[in-house]
């Protein structure tokens, strides 16, 4: 038994019959268990309780032991004096300064379910994928589960999003060229390429975008990359950068890359040419927002490729055989579940819209993810459909799941319960 999950199981009353009795042999009637404090101070605050026909409000202490009482000082406590009823789980010593006060003690040993605890136990042995592995339910998973993870997860993104609006004055559009520029760097360069887009004043951007001869040699000039020319097409990205350099302020600081243990579609050099080649659309911004339906976002990426350049290359001076280096389906995909709908949901926020249900929706039309997370939740016997599911999923298994936060897991709930 821990702390947390005695308040757990109060709060959400799980207990085999609710006839309490004190330590004294009196019966206790529980009219309102409290609200949880996640804060400082007494466990659960305003509850109100019957005892001896007395009524009591106040708040309740939990505690796995009574002499934790003792060892955490509340007596000196002030936040403590309006003390109703001492909750513990085992009885282990009589606390003299709560018998003057004449503050019951409840032990609730014999009102657990032997089984929850024992299931609990499960829940924290081990190194599997998730910690309830071994008596993990697929038949388990609540109504509306994914609905609910992939709203919390759009609200915690929103909250980044409006601290970027608020360092770059309100301004979405550069707050979209950074957010691309992440999702483009992929895994490997995400916080560079991020770096590398938050270097540059956006009105620059926005003044070269049209020229997406001139917004690659920015990206590659800023990457390092052109100190060094090994071609024609290197001297003439360099012409442009130092032409830049000298016409807007950019800074002299210098990101790099890395190329290491990627393949090379996914090659930094790919990635950055193909963000140049979307930007050249006209209204990006403005598109991406109007877009009402998953195929109208699909149809803003189907002609975004790197320039010619790399048909026959992957990486500066190197040749490779004949290949346009377009964005697959599943790079898109990537690109509009990490970047276009959390921005397009925190915009028709901030403009006092409702469009989660819209966004829910986009979210069910796209092809799942297939990463390591998602097997192994496979394994379990989940069936993941759409991305809606596999984002859910992967967001549950990093919140909840990572840090063994059970008692605040909607599935973890449901299997101590029952």
């Amino acid at each position: 038994m821990t702390e947390k999950l005695l308040q757990y199981l109060w709060n959400y009353k799980v207990f085999k019959h609710f006839d309490f009795k004190d330590i004294e042999g009196n019966s206790v009637e529980i009219i309102h268990f409290g609200k949880w404090n996640k804060n400082a101070g007494p466990d659960f605050l305003d509850a109100k309780i019957k005892i001896n026909g007395l009524l009591l409000a106040g708040n309740i202490e939990l505690h796995v032991r009574s002499s934790d009482w003792i060892f955490h000082h509340h007596s000196i406590d002030p936040n403590y004096q309006n003390i109703i009823l001492h909750v513990v789980f085992q009885h282990d010593i009589e606390i003299h300064d709560l018998t003057e006060k004449r503050v019951p003690t409840l032990e609730l040993q014999n009102y657990i379910d032997k089984n929850i605890l024992w299931r609990y136990e499960k829940l924290n042995n081990g190194d599997q994928f998730i910690a309830c592995e071994n008596i993990f339910d697929p038949k388990k998973i609540p109504f509306n589960f994914h609905e609910e993870n992939i709203l919390k997860k759009l609200d915690e993104k929103s909250l980044e999003i409006e601290q970027s609006l608020h360092q770059y004055k309100n301004n979405f559009e550069a707050v979209l060229f950074h957010s691309f520029a992440y999702s483009f760097g992929l895994k490997v360069n995400a916080h560079i390429f991020r770096q590398i887009a938050e270097s540059v004043d956006y009105r620059i951007i926005n003044k070269i975008r049209q020229n997406p001869l001139q917004l690659e040699a920015l990206l590659f000039g800023i990457s390092g990359w052109l100190d060094d020319p090994q071609d024609g097409q290197m001297k003439i990205w360099k012409r442009e950068f130092e032409f830049l350099t000298a016409k807007f302020p950019v800074s002299d600081l210098k990101f790099h890359p890395k190329f290491l243990r990627l393949r090379p579609p996914n090659f930094p050099t790919i990635r950055l040419s193909q963000l140049a080649d979307l930007y050249k659309h006209q209204h990006l911004f403005s598109k991406i927002m109007e877009a009402k339906s998953t195929e109208q976002l699909y149809d803003i990426f189907k002609s975004v490729k790197a320039s010619e350049y790399w048909n026959f290359h992957f990486n500066f001076g190197s040749i490779s055989k004949v290949q346009p280096k377009t964005l697959s389906k599943d790079f898109v995909d990537l690109l509009i579940l990490n970047t276009v709908l959390p921005l397009q949901y925190a915009y028709q926020k901030d403009h006092h819209e409702e469009i989660a249900n819209e966004i829910i929706e986009r979210y069910s039309t796209i092809s799942a993810e297939k990463n390591t997370v998602i097997k192994n939740w496979e394994k379990l016997g989940l069936k993941v459909n759409n991305a809606l599911e596999s984002q859910s999923l992967i967001y549950h298994h990093k919140t909840c799941c990572e840090p063994k936060n059970c008692l605040s897991c909607a599935i973890g709930f449901k299997l101590l319960k029952e």
